[in-house]
C-alpha cells in the first residue's frame, strides 16, 4: 500500500523544481511506480489515481460533489491541539510563510521527534470521506487531529495544503494529465478528453493504464472550463484581430549566389514549406533584401514559414468574406454554466460559476425553471417536438427588469450572489434570468469541437424548443420550497420565462462595432463581444478567437491609507492596498482596495516604504502615513456602506504610482459621485 509520504516528498521536490519538463518527468515516474506496485484488483489499485489527484491539489474528483467542510479556523485549532503551540507562535509561523502547511511544519518540527511514515493514501482517502459526511464540526476536527498526530511534519505540511485546496507546488492539473500520459504511454489528448468527459483524474489514471481511455463518456453535473475573451481597446484593434494579413516572409531575390551552403533559394524555401504542409508560400516577387534571409537554414525557413502560415487560412477567408465574427452585447452579470436534462436524473439541475463553484441554491427560480427540461423519448422527432437531453448551456445570470426587458446593474444582482436561502422578497426584488450564448453539450454529445457558427445554430434550435417550457413563478410557497414539487411547479403555473438567448449577428467593420458598442452601453450593458465564427470552444483558454471591447471609466487618483500582508509568494510583503479619496472637509475616506497592477519590484519597494511609514500595526493589517498616491482604474462604481466614502470601486487595479502628484491633488468624493452618476448602468435610486 502506497504511503502518503510519497505525495509529501514528491510535492516538496516539485515545489523546489522550476522546470516544467522535470516536474512532469518526476510525477510520471512516481505514478508509474505506484501503479506497478499495486495489485491488479482491489482498493489498493486506486493508489496511483489518488497520487495524481492529490498532486493536483484536490481531495475528491471534480465530478464528486463531496466537500471536506474544513476551513482555516478548524484546521488551525487542530494544529494547535496537536503541536501544543501557542496562538502567537502559529501567527508568527504563518506570517513567515503566508501558508498554514508550512507553518505546521515549523511547529511540529519544534514540538516532537520525527516519527516514521505510516499513513497510507487509502487511510487519507477514508478520513476525507468521513469528514465529508460528518454531522458536526467536532467530528471533523477529531478526524483532522487524528491525521496530524500520525503524520510526519512533512506529511502534515501537505495534508493541510491539500485540505485547503492549495498545494503551491507549481503544478496545474494539465501538467498532471501530461504526467499520467507519460507514465502510461498514452496520448495527452486522450487523457485530457477522458478527464474533461468524466471529471475524474483518478479514473483517468486507471483508464490510461488499462487502455480504456476511448471508453470515457460524457457525464453531466461537473463544471467544464469556461472559454475566455481577450480585451481590446478599440473597434479597430478588434477588427485587426480577425483580419490581420500574414506578414510577408523575407525571401532571396535572384542575384549573385552565396557560397554559404546554408543559403536558401526561393524555390528551396517553398519546397521546405510544401514538404511540411504549411499553408503559406514565399512570394518570389517580394521586394526584400536577400541579406535578411540569405543565411537561413531549412529549419529557420520552416519556423518562419510556419509562423506566417498560421494565419493564412483566416486571412484568406477574410479576404473573401469580411471579418467573419459574431458580435454580441457583453452583459455585466454572473458568468455561469447550467447542466440539465439528464434522462437518468429527471429534474436535476446544477449551476456552476466561473470559478467552478456550485451556486444552484443561490438561484432557485432558475433551478425550478430548468428542471422542466426532461427528455421525452416517446415524442416524434419528425414533428420537431423532441426535447433534447443532457444539455450544458454557457451564458450569463442576469438580474432582469421584466417590464423594461433589460438587465439590472450588477450592483443589484450582487446582493443575491452567495445567498444560501433566497426568500420570496429577494425573488421579487431582484428577479433573474439566464442569457445563453453558447451550447457546450446536447443529447449527450460534447459540442466543443464544432465551430461557433454550428454551435450557435444548435443553440438557437434548442432555445426555440425550450423557451416557453423553462419558466418558474415569481414567488413560491416557502413552506413547500424544500419539496420536489417546487421543481416541477412550472407544470401547474407557467410563470416567467427564465431562458433567453443573446442576440448575435455577423459584424462588418470597425464603424459597425463602434455603433454596436454605443447601443450596448445605452442598454446598460458593459460593451460588446466579438467571436470568430469558425472558432471551437476551448475550455479554460483566453485566446484571440474571442475578444471583448469594454472601455474603462475615468481613472481616479487616490492615496494609500493601509496595507495587508499577502499570501504565498507575497507572504511577509505588504501587497494589498486600501486607498482613499478626499471628503468635502478634507478628510480621507476609503473607497476601495487593490492588489494588482504593480510589478514585483514595485511591490517590494512599496512594502519597504510602508514598513517605514507604519502608523499602527494591527498584525495582518497596517495603517500607513497617507503619502503614497496611486492612479487606479475600475470597471464601475457602486454605492456601498463598506467604506467611509459611501462608494466602492468594482475590480479596481493600479495603473501607476503617482510620485509626481501631491496628496492635496487626489480626487474627491464629489468626483467619485460624478463618475458614478455618469454610468448608464447604475442602479435606479
Amino acid at each position: 500500500m502506497a504511503l502518503f509520504a510519497v505525495v509529501a516528498e514528491l510535492a516538496e521536490q516539485l515545489a523546489q523544481e522550476a522546470g516544467k519538463l522535470k516536474k512532469r518527468a518526476v510525477m510520471a515516474e512516481a505514478i508509474a511506480k505506484v501503479h506497478s506496485a499495486s495489485p491488479e484488483s482491489g482498493s489498493e489499485s486506486e493508489d496511483s489515481g489518488l497520487l495524481a489527484l492529490y498532486l493536483a491539489g484536490t481531495p475528491f474528483a471534480e465530478a464528486d460533489s463531496r466537500k471536506l467542510n474544513a476551513g482555516g479556523a478548524l484546521l488551525s485549532k487542530a494544529l494547535l491541539a496537536v503541536s501544543g503551540a501557542s496562538d502567537q507562535a502559529l501567527t508568527a509561523a504563518y506570517r513567515r510563510h503566508g501558508d498554514m502547511g508550512a507553518a505546521a511544519f515549523d511547529l511540529l518540527i519544534a514540538a516532537r521527534e520525527e516519527n516514521a511514515p505510516e499513513l497510507t493514501l487509502a487511510e487519507v482517502a477514508e478520513a476525507f470521506a468521513a469528514m465529508a459526511v460528518a454531522k458536526t464540526t467536532a467530528i471533523r476536527a477529531a478526524l483532522v487531529e487524528g491525521l496530524l498526530r500520525r503524520a510526519t511534519p512533512l506529511e502534515a505540511k501537505y495534508l493541510l495544503k491539500l485540505m485547503l485546496g492549495d498545494m503551491r507546488i507549481g503544478v496545474k492539473q494539465s501538467l498532471v494529465e501530461e504526467a499520467i500520459a507519460a507514465a502510461a504511454g498514452a496520448s495527452v489528448e486522450a487523457v485530457r478528453r477522458a478527464v474533461m468527459l468524466e471529471a475524474d483524474l483518478g479514473s483517468a489514471v486507471q483508464r490510461a493504464f488499462s487502455g480504456t481511455l476511448p471508453e470515457a463518456r460524457m457525464r453531466l453535473f461537473h463544471p467544464l472550463g469556461f472559454m475566455l475573451a481577450s480585451p481590446v481597446e478599440t473597434p479597430e484593434e478588434a477588427v485587426e484581430r480577425f483580419t490581420e494579413k500574414p506578414a510577408k516572409v523575407p525571401v532571396v531575390k535572384t542575384g549573385k549566389p552565396r557560397k554559404d551552403k546554408k543559403a536558401v533559394t526561393v524555390e528551396a524555401a517553398n519546397e521546405v514549406m510544401e514538404e511540411a504542409a504549411v499553408p503559406q508560400s514565399f512570394d518570389a516577387s517580394a521586394d526584400v533584401d536577400a541579406e535578411q534571409f540569405a543565411d537561413a537554414s531549412p529549419e529557420d525557413v520552416l519556423a518562419k514559414g510556419t509562423q506566417a502560415g498560421g494565419n493564412a487560412t483566416l486571412a484568406n477567408a477574410t479576404d473573401a468574406q469580411g471579418v467573419q465574427a459574431f458580435l454580441e452585447d457583453k452583459y455585466d452579470g454572473m458568468r455561469a454554466q447550467i447542466h440539465c436534462g439528464d434522462s437518468g436524473q429527471p429534474g436535476r439541475v446544477a449551476i456552476y460559476s466561473r470559478n467552478k463553484e456550485d451556486v444552484t441554491e443561490s438561484f432557485p427560480e432558475l433551478e425550478e425553471a430548468f428542471a422542466q427540461v426532461r427528455a421525452d423519448p416517446d415524442a416524434d422527432a419528425s414533428e420537431g417536438s423532441l426535447i433534447p437531453y443532457s444539455l450544458i448551456f454557457d451564458g450569463e445570470i442576469l438580474g432582469w427588469d421584466f417590464e423594461q426587458a433589460r438587465a439590472l446593474p450588477f450592483a443589484v444582482l450582487g446582493q443575491r450572489i452567495g445567498r444560501k436561502r433566497v426568500s420570496n422578497e429577494w425573488r421579487q426584488q431582484v428577479p433573474v434570468i439566464f442569457m445563453a450564448f453558447d451550447l457546450m453539450c446536447a443529447d449527450g454529445e460534447l459540442l466543443l469541437e464544432l465551430p461557433l457558427r454550428e454551435r450557435r445554430n444548435r443553440l438557437e434550435a434548442v432555445v426555440e424548443r425550450l423557451v416557453e417550457r423553462v419558466a418558474s413563478p415569481l414567488v413560491v410557497d416557502e413552506r413547500a420550497r424544500d419539496s420536489q414539487a417546487v421543481l416541477f411547479a412550472g407544470e401547474q403555473s407557467a410563470g416567467l420565462e427564465r431562458l433567453m438567448i443573446s442576440p448575435s449577428r455577423l459584424v462588418e467593420s470597425a464603424e459597425d462595432i463602434d455603433r454596436a458598442y454605443a447601443d450596448a452601453r445605452a442598454r446598460a450593458n458593459e460593451g460588446v463581444m466579438l467571436k470568430a465564427a469558425e472558432s471551437i470552444y476551448q475550455p479554460g483558454r483566453r485566446g484571440l478567437a474571442w475578444v471583448k471591447l469594454k472601455r474603462e471609466l475615468a481613472t481616479l487618483d487616490v492615496v494609500v491609507t493601509g496595507a495587508e500582508f499577502g499570501h504565498g509568494r507575497r507572504a511577509g510583503i505588504l501587497s494589498d492596498y486600501t486607498f482613499a479619496v478626499r471628503g468635502d472637509a478634507g478628510e480621507l475616506l476609503n473607497v476601495g482596495k487593490a492588489y494588482s497592477g504593480l510589478t514585483d519590484v514595485e511591490i517590494g519597494e512599496m512594502s519597504a516604504w510602508m514598513m517605514e511609514h507604519t502608523l499602527e500595526d494591527q498584525g495582518h493589517f497596517r495603517t500607513v502615513e497617507p503619502l503614497m498616491v496611486l492612479e487606479v482604474a475600475f470597471n464601475n462604481i457602486m454605492r456601498s456602506g463598506r467604506h467611509a466614502s459611501g462608494f466602492a470601486l468594482r475590480f479596481p487595479r493600479i495603473l501607476k504610482i503617482r510620485t509626481d502628484k501631491p496628496v492635496a491633488e487626489i480626487d474627491t468624493v464629489s468626483r467619485v459621485e460624478e463618475v458614478y452618476q455618469s454610468q448608464v448602468d447604475k442602479p435606479v435610486e
